[in-house]
């Protein structure tokens, strides 16, 4: 139920209310979407290190006898959620915004559903997170990964929305879309809620996979996608920004 609850606001409700504003919004310039983006990149890839990590780190130290060996399972374990992603991104066609089209054969799918299957790609490992942090039986690392990812569905959600209404598509059917991206993460969080109640010892595991799709999503989709319209500078200030928020909320909330 808490992972449920926690994908439902960090995903699905923060992701609708990010992409609401496409409604009245005219149109974004890319500067400004590609530092939305950015931003949700740096508060990202802060909540993969000190609430997804780092706790797992702490976790798994007792478990496998000591500093060195926990952060070697870290590390197999994030390997793992990368080679997964990686393998999910070669196996799904998908289409990118600035990217273009990756995967398989899509010529007999709709542009609009290539879109959301890129974008469920790229959501559906933060649901994962949200899912483990909140089952985990820590409010900090729930409250934490729920509260990062929350944060970037917001500029991304909109980043999304506007996006799909600059192709020409309804303004009411780009919200929809966004929407459905940000419910795909429900899905993720009752299948990391999942994992924990195989055994709850699969905690560390967990999250340090979780860490890995995250890193792949942040490295190989988003920080690309910033940096296509020639507007690096702005994106890499407001990576910066995203990352430092989170730094701070992670300190504040303890």
């Amino acid at each position: 139920m808490l992972a449920l609850l926690a994908s439902l606001i960090g995903g699905a409700l923060a992701t609708t209310l990010g992409a609401l504003p496409v409604l009245v919004v005219g149109r974004l310039s890319a500067r400004t979407s590609n530092a939305m983006l950015a931003f949700a990149a740096g508060v990202m890839l802060a909540a993969t290190i000190f609430s997804l990590l780092l706790p797992g780190l702490a976790l798994a130290e007792p478990m496998l006898g000591g500093r060195k060996a926990g952060a070697l399972g870290v590390i197999v374990a994030m390997a793992a959620g990368g080679l997964a992603m990686a393998a999910i991104h070669w196996l799904l066609p998908h289409e990118h915004f600035a990217k273009g089209l990756e995967g398989p054969e899509h010529s007999r799918i709709g542009r609009v559903w290539l879109f959301v299957a890129a974008i469920a790609v790229h959501n559906f490992p933060e649901g994962l997170s949200m899912g483990v942090g909140a089952a985990s039986g820590d409010a900090s690392i729930g409250l934490g990964v729920t509260l990062g990812i929350g944060l970037q569905n917001l500029p991304e959600g909109l980043a999304v929305a506007m996006s799909l209404a600059g192709l020409g598509y309804r303004r009411l059917h780009a919200l929809g879309v966004a929407a459905l991206t940000g419910v795909i993460e429900v899905a993720g969080g009752l299948l990391g809620a999942g994992l924990l109640t195989i055994s709850h010892a699969l905690l560390p595991g967990a999250l340090a996979f979780a860490a890995g799709t995250m890193l792949f999503v942040i490295s190989d989709e988003v920080i690309p996608e910033t940096h296509r319209a020639g507007f690096g500078d702005t994106a890499t200030a407001a990576l910066f920004v995203g990352f430092g928020l989170m730094f701070f909320l992670d300190v504040a909330l303890g």
